[in-house]
């Protein structure tokens, strides 16, 4: 498939959608959300893609919404509108529906609606003088794209509300440090530590991790009643258990 905003590679069983907007540090438009969509689910169909991650050329990730590209309409009650929300929301959606880790790749600036998607990832590397901030507040916005329900679960209630008030963006060390990301590595060694991580998960079952992924995005709205009662009950199609038995048996 061809794509206009973004770039998408295979490569060593790594399927890596960059955001491909440089000149206007890779600013989300109603077009990319949806070639991003289109490109993490053709990722997630392809047999030979086992990781899929996302990142963005040149200096950042994503600085966010491209405000230009809403064509002057109006933005009433501090929302973006369905033109910018339906989109980021079916890529939302596609990032936690396929049955492959998804890794966001911060190379650099990541805010607001950049960040609620980085939130939606399995898992986050950024460079540790990354800057990555919520600024709906600083621009008179409210989040649409999940980032009130996703943010206080990762950092806790206290830090979210501490970084949506201020709208202050952190360091990908401090993001590290309070547990928004995973990993935090100096921008040198961004690759390095993706092909690390790519190679450990790798090493494990595909079909486990898929079981995994559900599990723990559906457990994220439930108690723990109900998370332990999904977890008893659900059913995986797992098939390769015997062959990485065969040789722990022996």
């Amino acid at each position: 498939m061809a794509y206009e905003t973004i770039i998408y590679t295979v490569d060593a069983g790594i399927g890596r959608i960059t955001i491909n907007r440089p000149e206007a540090m890779n600013a989300i438009t109603p077009g990319m959300l949806k070639e991003l969509r289109d490109a993490v689910l053709e990722a997630g169909k392809d047999s030979k893609v086992r990781i899929i991650v996302l990142t963005g050329a040149g200096k950042a990730f994503s600085s966010g919404v491209d405000l230009k590209s809403l064509g002057g309409r109006k933005l009433e009650r501090g929302k973006v509108g369905d033109i910018l929300d339906i989109p980021a929301r079916n890529l939302i959606t596609a990032i936690r529906s396929v049955p492959k880790v998804v890794i966001a790749l911060v190379n650099g600036f990541c805010f607001t609606g950049a960040m609620e998607i980085m939130l939606a990832c399995d898992l986050v590397i950024a460079s540790e003088d990354a800057k990555i901030g919520d600024t709906h507040a600083k621009w008179g916005l409210r989040p649409t794209w999940g980032m009130s329900a996703r943010l206080p679960r990762r950092v806790g209630f206290l830090k979210a509300k501490e970084l949506s008030f201020t709208a202050e963006a952190i360091s990908g060390k401090e993001a590290e440090r309070i547990g928004l990301i995973n990993q935090a590595v100096p921008a040198g060694n961004l690759e390095e530590a993706l092909q690390t991580m790519a190679r450990k998960i790798t090493a494990n079952s595909p079909q486990s991790i898929e079981a995994y992924k559900m599990l723990y995005n559906n457990n994220e709205t439930m108690t723990l009643e109900e998370s332990l009662e999904l977890e008893y009950k659900s059913e995986f199609n797992i098939t390769d258990t015997e062959q990485r038995l065969g040789g722990f048996k022996k």
